[in-house]
């Protein structure tokens, strides 16, 4: 009783810490105020009108919502095929493989950064959304992989060999029965590899030029280069865009496990 109640104590301070801030600076985007300043002494919209209106904020929305969906459906694809085949794997060389396409999650963003800036360079992808996206792709990769993998473990492998034992070819068992039972891992990493791409900055800030700006690059520069309190009111939409898909996977994972149960 005392261990789980010294987790509770732990999870709620652990919780606070996260949710603190903010609780901070959502109250600050509505603030009347040219500077930052909370408690707000006045409440206005401004800072909002002034996100979406402005082109340098609008156009940074704009290019992360295109090189997030790029990437999620570059790393969905990839991880799900990559899941697949890992499972069809010795366990020796599965072992080895997994740790291979899991390895951006162990390097150092930086590093990575470096790597791709050079290689792209080569490529002529540096300032192009198109690079940035494929650049995020690398690092959303290993989420994709994690979620499809740990779905496919929970599968029963009878299934498959009962849909070829009937006569159905690869792709039929894969569209019929295995994309089915495997489809809420999928859903999952494909919701990670979103945030994961809307949320990055650090390969964003190597690949970078003026026209292909994203909005984690908009707000570096905003606290760096310049006062805006309009970060204030794209920190708190990017809770949201970040947060909600999040909550959402929760919440459906939840209900078809409890209709599963019953």
């Amino acid at each position: 009783m005392k261990a789980r109640l010294w987790l509770k104590i732990v999870a709620v301070l652990v919780g606070l810490f996260l949710t603190v801030p903010t609780l901070v600076v959502i109250p600050m985007s509505f603030s009347s105020s040219q500077t930052f300043q909370f408690p707000p002494s006045g409440w206005s919209l401004q800072w909002y009108e002034n996100l979406f209106t402005s082109p340098a904020w609008s156009t940074a929305i704009r290019n992360s919502l295109q090189v997030a969906l790029v990437t999620t459906v570059l790393a969905t694809t990839l991880g799900t095929a990559a899941a697949l085949g890992l499972n069809r794997l010795t366990p020796r060389v599965r072992g080895v493989a997994t740790g291979f396409l899991l390895s951006p999650i162990i390097i150092p963003n930086i590093l990575i950064a470096l790597v791709i800036f050079s290689a792209f360079l080569r490529l002529s992808l540096n300032g192009t959304l198109i690079g940035i996206a494929i650049a995020h792709t690398a690092l959303a990769l290993p989420f994709v992989v994690i979620a499809v993998t740990a779905r496919l473990q929970g599968m029963d492998a009878a299934l498959q060999r009962a849909g070829s034992s009937l006569g159905a070819g690869p792709f039929s068992v894969f569209r019929k029965i295995t994309l089915p039972l495997a489809l809420p891992g999928v859903l999952s990493g494909a919701i990670l590899a979103f945030v994961t791409s809307f949320d990055e900055v650090v390969l964003a800030l190597f690949l970078q030029s003026p026209s292909t700006l994203t909005l984690p690059v908009q707000m570096f520069n905003s606290v760096t280069v310049q006062i805006d309190p309009t970060i204030s009111a794209a920190s708190s939409v990017m809770v949201l865009l970040v947060s909600v898909p999040i909550l959402l996977a929760q919440v459906i994972g939840a209900r078809r496990g409890k209709a599963g149960r019953q």
